[in-house]
This record gives C-alpha cells, structure tokens and sequence, in this order.
C-alpha cells in the first residue's frame, strides 16, 4: 500500500514538474506571437496612416478622411489615434467641413492629451474660425501660436499673415496692412511673402476706391442739392406762371363785363328811343283816329295794339340780349 502511494507521489511530482516545464517553454513564444499580432496591427495602421497623409497632399480630402479612419480604428496605440484625427481634422478643414474639423481637434486633445500635435492646433483652430467668420477668436489663438514657437520664423509668418487676413476681412485695413507688410519686411522667404505683396495691393485699391467713392458720394449729394433747388425754382416757376395765368384771365373776365355792360346801355338807349317812338306813334294814330272818326275811315285801334306788340317782342329782345 505504502509503495503505491509512493509511486503516485512520484508520478504526479513528475507530471507537475513536466507540466511547468511545457509551460516554461511555451511562455516566451506565446508573448512573441502577442508581440507580432500587434506589430501587425500597428503596421497596417501606419500604412493606413501614410496612404491618408499621402491622399491628403493629393488634394483628395474625403478619400484621405475615409482612409484616417480606418487608420484610426486599427491604431492600436493612442499615439498613432491622436496622429489619424490630426490628419483628419486638416482633411476635414481642408474640405470645409470646418463644425466637423473643429470636433476631431477636440477628439485629439482627449485622445492623446501629450501629444505634440496639440501645440500646431490653435493656428488650425484660428483658421477654422476664420473661415466661420469668428474673427477675434481666431486673432487670439494666432498670438497663442506665434508665443508657441518665437524662435520659428515660418511659423511666425503664417500666424501673422493670418492675422492679417481676419483684419483684412473685418474691414481694418491699416491694421491689417501692417501685418502684411511685416511678412513682406522681415520674412521674404516665407511662403506667404506673395499672398501678402497682393494682400497690400488689394488694401491700397481698396483706399483708392474708398476715396473715390467718397468723392463720388459727395458729387451725388451736390447734384442732389442742385436738383432739389432746380424743382423749388420749377415749383415756383409753375407757381408764378399759374398766378399770371389767373390773373389774366380775371382780366379778359373783366373785358367781356365790361363789353356787355357798353351792350346793356346801348340797348337801353334804344329801347329808350323805341319807347319814345312807339308814344310818338300812339299819339300820331290816337290823332288819325280821330281824324278817320271825323271822316269815317277804317278804326286803327287794331293797328295800334299790332304796333304795340312788336314795341314789347322788340323790348323783351333787347333785355335777354343784355343778360
């Protein structure tokens, strides 16, 4: 009994012993298989990552967005995460998904918060806002970026030239022009030394088209007084031609009163002549009739009342025609 006890101690000592000696064995490579399973992994990421970058150069956004993506979720490291939403968001700036950009930089700050991606992101940041048009934002992170970086001068350029350009924008071009003609002064070999030699360009037509229009407005608003006092003298013209006209024709008014009035009277004269004719008649026919009673001739009584009638016809006319 005791011996077979002894043979199982034996053997299970044994067995452990080759168990953990296996086990000793295969250890090493189970960590190497791990280690290249995630070598793997961050080299297809980083070639994701340089295929992104590579469309990104190209001018091809959304291609490299689509790209960064897949990178980004392959990545098995934060460091490589942070780097894909880096390009992402300049992809996406770039494409004018400018709500989209500003979100993947916050992205990035959480991903990978040591990154030193963090300090380019307030020049990409301020020219994020200046396309949305928040002007003074984007002035204040371009200080924080030109501060980041003062021994950098094409940093330093970029930041002022951008500067320039949300001043230009705003309106301010004294302002604006002193941070072109800075680049222009002190950074000629930098990239923006053009942009900002036709920026200054820009800013002198645009006083000289200021100042023209400024003297255009100024003839405007004098030919604008002159035509007004040209409608008040007009008006008083029209004013003064409409009295002479009423008073004229008050005038010719009291020419035809005057005319009926000289008509009235001759008519009276003549009807004052008719009346003494027509008495005159009377008395002439009253003595004839006499007369003819004296010698039986025919009774003129009918001839007179005849006589009389055309006296009265012929006085009625004479009073209508002084009406």
């Amino acid at each position: 009994m005791w011996s077979r006890l002894k043979i199982f101690w034996v053997v299970s000592l044994l067995l452990a012993s080759q168990a953990y000696a296996v086990a000793q064995s295969l250890s090493p490579g189970a960590i190497a298989f791990d280690q290249l399973q995630a070598a793997g992994g961050q080299e297809q990421a980083q070639a994701r990552l340089m295929g992104g970058v590579n469309l990104y150069s190209q001018g091809k956004w959304r291609e490299a967005v689509s790209e960064l993506r897949r990178a980004q979720a392959e990545a098995p490291g934060k460091e490589l995460r942070g780097e894909a939403l880096f390009w992402i968001s300049l992809s996406e700036l770039s494409a004018g998904e400018y709500e989209q950009s500003l979100r993947d930089m916050d992205a990035l700050e959480e991903t990978d918060p040591g990154s030193q991606r963090l300090k380019e992101l307030p020049y990409h940041r301020g020219r994020v806002l200046y396309y949305l048009g928040n002007y003074n934002d984007a002035i204040v992170l371009f200080r924080i970026y030109m501060d980041s970086f003062p021994a950098d001068t094409g940093r330093k350029a970029a930041a002022c030239y951008w500067t320039g350009e949300c001043l230009f924008s705003m309106g301010q071009l004294d302002k604006a022009g002193d941070f072109f003609r800075l680049i222009t002064e002190d950074y000629p070999s930098s990239p923006k030394y053009e942009a900002s030699v036709y920026r200054l360009a820009m800013i002198n037509q645009k006083k000289v088209e200021t100042e023209l229009l400024g003297l255009l407005k100024w003839s405007h608003e004098d030919s604008l007084r002159n035509m007004e006092e040209y409608h008040r003298r007009e008006s008083a013209y029209d004013q003064a031609l409409s009295a002479y006209q009423k008073r004229i024709a008050d005038m010719q008014k009291d020419t035809r009163l005057q005319d009926l009035e000289d008509s009235n009277n001759n008519f009276r004269e003549q009807l004052v002549l008719a009346e003494e004719r027509i008495r005159s008649l009377e008395n002439t026919l009253k003595e004839s009739s006499s007369t003819r009673e004296q010698t039986g001739g025919s009774d003129p009584l009918e001839r007179l009342k005849a006589m009389r009638t055309s006296a009265q016809e012929l006085e009625n006319l004479i009073r209508e025609s002084g009406r």
